[in-house]
């Protein structure tokens, strides 16, 4: 069974999957939202179908203090309209400071700041999913 794990946002939508026994996360795409929220549920439908997904998992951004802000309201209105577009199980995970995370990881393995801004959205999904898996073998 494949879980998609994402880190949605305003301007990109970062795409990781499971492997098939879900035990590691790979990054698999960076979707350049347009505005269109249909374009982008065609997008992760096709992907869904491609990688056999059968649950998604959608970080979450928390405040600092675990409290829910106007990002993780956006979020969790995405992550509805996301759950009937696809029919397949959604939930959400904590991601705070997974993107700041996932640039360090680039920083340190000098990555470039152009080659960065392309893929750090899909190495933050990569740590949102990863991190969902974990919690799961514990």
């Amino acid at each position: 069974m494949r879980i998609m794990g994402l880190d949605v946002g305003d301007a990109t939508i970062g795409v990781a999957v499971s492997d098939p026994m879900g035990w590691t996360a790979q990054g698999i795409e960076v979707i350049r939202r347009r505005g269109k929220e249909a374009e982008d549920f065609r997008r992760l439908s096709e992907l869904i179908s491609q990688w056999e997904v059968e649950r998604i998992v959608v970080g979450l951004p928390k405040n600092m203090n675990g409290t829910i802000g106007p990002r993780a309201e956006k979020v969790l209105e995405f992550t509805g309209r996301l759950a009937e577009a696809t029919g397949l199980p959604v939930e959400t995970w904590d991601e705070r400071l997974s993107t700041v995370v996932a640039e360090k990881a680039l920083i340190q393995a000098d990555v470039s700041r152009g080659k960065r801004k392309k893929v750090v959205d899909k190495l933050a999904a990569v740590i949102i999913l990863q991190g969902w898996l974990d919690s799961r073998q514990a």
